[in-house]
């Protein structure tokens, strides 16, 4: 975002005077993803990043590679067929994202007197590759379909040069380890690396049959097909060593049928979701697809890394938000997110780390940089919204589930979150929760927005903090609200009243301090002299998220939302057009992204303005229409919508990115009005609409508790008409129009 950890910007800022220097983690951009089109797998804390032929070819501003923890494993990876490379037919990962497969041809291919020894189009070169428990699998089947005999020759060229993250996204060391000899063997390529931070990183390729020759970079293998043969060539990657107990070619059957029972398990806690619209249909499945493939399951249950390439590792407000916009569908995703926060809550202070007891993480990295502190984000917690936005996932959780126990269990936690808000996050005691990093090798810019230059004055000029954002102020109204929920559920009447009463007086304070009636608006933020930052942007729609705003503010927020200025036709941009910093390119300073505006549209709902509600999720639904794989990405440029053209795309944006995958979903519930009241066994639709791109909907295994529920919302004339289809168990349907 975004992201933020090491997450500045995504393209090189410009200096904000002479002399100025650029904000650190900055992510370079010279090259475009769009240009590059990567294909991306994962599987636990291992993903791969390729180009459409299944190569890895970096280079600079080049996110291709093989990674693993936060270490790129494998830098070259190159398929030729007689010294050409072979000619893309197609290249498409599965629907569940469990394996990608690239189908190429061969090129005309000549001797060396140049005459044409095999026209194009002769051989078929199927690509499969997967992960499974961090290694790679791939399968290379090289058919003949010529009527001749043929011989050609593979080659597969390697290296691996063991990149930090944050040098392949930019960041310049003085000091590097050492690469070590390749070490050959008959079916094995190892090539290894000592870090400085004394431990050894190393890759191992090993190939099944083995090559007809091989070295520490490459390998050949010489085919002779008769006319229709195929012979196959199998190759595992794994950085690390371990006992081989299958060879390569029975390892791939065998772990491919893991890995896809693996996400069919994941995937099947999900309600399934099918509409009358055939593309919509493809949306959904990709984007629970890509929220599969995301998730790393961790000792505490399932957890979503933000996204591919810069942030598959645990974000803290990346995963809250996508558990909360998927808490509907799978309350599993909350509770893993849940305990394993709690149990890498901050304990104690530490500046260095933007760390104060009762904290909730921000980023966590396991690279060399970060274990030598050249990054300070090995376990960072310099994000201000995390602790708020736990303690609401909790109430959340709670009133999704009815599973009193759970939060029971969580209360420490809870209690030293809220412990954080009052003693550490109001740094003033003004009853507002602010944000300062204490160290400069810290984010400058702690909320989602976090961007050198994302939090400015109506005339440009860069707040200086603490800051206090105005969304940071509704997550903490939401987290004393749900507290206060929680202390009820547990029987803790005199702490539910105590929370109550701090949630009015920010409320009333907030209203005070933060609306602004000539902006038609709450303003972004107050600096630290408390002077307000008088800028239209997204992050008023947050403030009708949880309920923080005044019911009679909220038509003037929806409106100034959705002027021409702020929605663009894709969606609400972060900041609209007539603010001085305002750049449709820009990260966060006139984008737009998909999880900004399904929060935003949950509060227009939440608030009665359904049809605006609908006006966004159409938009962003639009815009993944003209998406590769209908896959929304982790941004999109904030230029106007204009009459057959599709949307712009920002150049390095991350996808898949989990909160943008979870957004279609959220979009969908708010639109729905779906509620649930685990106490009296009922779901709710409570005024519901359908987008005008959508007919019927059908929910499949929604569940509550011990029951559920296969409900069908239909169209007709003006209303939304719900009808169950099939009930299991103790649940009740509610339709309140």
């Amino acid at each position: 975002m975004h992201k933020t950890g090491a997450d500045e910007v995504l393209h090189a800022p410009a200096p904000a005077g002479p002399g100025a220097p650029l904000a650190r983690f900055f992510i370079p951009a010279p090259v475009s993803f769009q240009e590059r089109r990567p294909r991306t797998l994962k599987h636990g804390d291992s993903f791969g990043v390729f180009d459409h032929n299944g190569d890895i070819v970096a280079g600079a501003g080049s996110p291709e590679g093989l990674f693993h923890r936060d270490t790129r494993h494998l830098s070259h990876f190159l398929l030729t067929i007689d010294g050409m490379r072979p000619m893309l037919l197609s290249s498409t990962p599965d629907d569940d994202n469990v394996t990608l497969t690239c189908d190429l041809t061969n090129p005309d291919l000549y001797d060396e007197a140049g005459n044409m020894r095999l026209m194009h189009d002769i051989m078929h070169i199927r690509r499969s590759r997967f992960f499974w428990k961090d290694v790679c699998y791939d399968r290379l089947v090289v058919r003949n379909f010529g009527e001749q005999p043929h011989r050609v020759t593979l080659e597969l060229s390697f290296a691996a040069d063991f990149a930090d993250l944050f040098e392949v996204r930019g960041e310049v060391r003085e000091r590097r380890g050492e690469m070590l000899p390749p070490e050959v063997h008959e079916d094995r390529v190892t090539l290894a690396y000592q870090g400085l931070d004394g431990k050894r990183r190393e890759t191992t390729l090993r190939f099944d049959p083995p090559p007809d020759e091989m070295d520490g970079a490459h390998v050949l293998c010489v085919l002779d097909l008769q006319p229709k043969e195929s012979r196959s060539l199998f190759i595992e990657i794994s950085n690390h060593s371990h006992e081989h107990e299958e060879t390569p070619r029975r390892a791939f059957s065998a772990c491919l049928r893991r890995a896809r029972r693996a996400m069919r398990v994941g995937v099947s806690r999900a309600t399934s979701i099918t509409t009358s619209h055939d593309i919509f249909n493809e949306t959904v499945r990709r984007s629970v697809a890509d929220l599969g493939m995301l998730i790393t399951q961790t000792p505490e249950g399932p957890y979503p890394y933000a996204g591919i390439p810069w942030y598959s590792t645990v974000f803290g407000r990346d995963a809250l938000i996508t558990a909360l916009q998927t808490l509907w569908l799978d309350p599993e995703i909350a509770r893993g997110v849940l305990g394993h926060l709690a149990a890498n809550q901050a304990t104690e202070i530490d500046h260095a780390a933007d760390a104060e007891p009762g904290k909730i993480l921000h980023e966590v990295r396991y690279g060399e940089m970060a274990e030598l502190g050249e990054v300070p984000f090995r376990r960072y917690y310099g994000s201000i919204d995390s602790t708020p936005l736990f303690v609401m996932l909790a109430g959340a959780w709670l009133e999704r589930t009815g599973d009193v126990e759970g939060v029971r269990k969580l209360w420490p936690n809870i209690e030293a979150a809220l412990e954080w808000i009052e003693h550490y996050g109001d740094r003033d005691g003004d009853g507002f929760v602010e944000y300062g990093r204490y160290s400069d090798s810290g984010l400058q810019n702690q909320g989602w927005k976090d961007s050198h230059d994302s939090v400015f004055h109506a005339d440009g000029t860069l707040a200086e903090g603490p800051i206090a954002l105005a969304e940071v102020q509704a997550y903490t109204y939401g987290a004393w609200k749900n507290a206060a929920a929680v202390a009820r559920a547990l029987e803790m009447p005199d702490r539910a009243g105590e929370y109550e009463r701090r949630a009015v007086a920010l409320r009333t304070k907030f209203d005070e301090e933060f609306f602004d009636p000539e902006l038609g608006t709450y303003v972004l933020a107050l600096d630290g002299k408390k002077k307000p930052c008088r800028v239209r942007t997204s992050n008023a729609g947050h403030v009708l998220l949880t309920g923080l705003a005044y019911p009679d503010r909220a038509p003037a927020v929806v409106h100034t939302l959705m002027t021409p200025a702020s929605f663009c036709g894709w969606g609400i941009r972060t900041v609209a057009s007539s603010e001085a910093r305002f750049n449709p390119m820009s990260y966060h300073n006139g984008s737009v992204w998909p999880h900004d505006n399904s929060l935003i549209a949950a509060g227009f709902a939440r608030y009665g303005f359904k049809k605006e509600a609908a006006k966004i999720f159409e938009g962003i639904f639009a815009a993944a229409t003209y998406i590769d794989l209908r896959r929304l990405p982790e941004l999109l440029c904030g230029f106007p919508r204009q009459r057959t053209l599709g949307p712009t795309f920002y150049p390095v944006a991350c996808t898949p990115q989990a909160w943008a995958a979870a957004s279609p979903l959220v979009l969908l519930q708010a639109c729905l009005g779906l509620r649930f009241s685990p106490s009296r066994h009922h779901i709710t639709f409570e005024d519901p609409i359908l987008p005008s791109f959508l007919d019927e909907v059908v929910l499949n295994d929604l569940v509550l508790g011990e029951g559920s529920i296969d409900v069908k919302l239909t169209r007709a004339e003006t209303q939304v008409v719900v009808d169950v289809l099939e009930r299991r168990g103790e649940v009740r349907v509610l339709a309140k129009t």
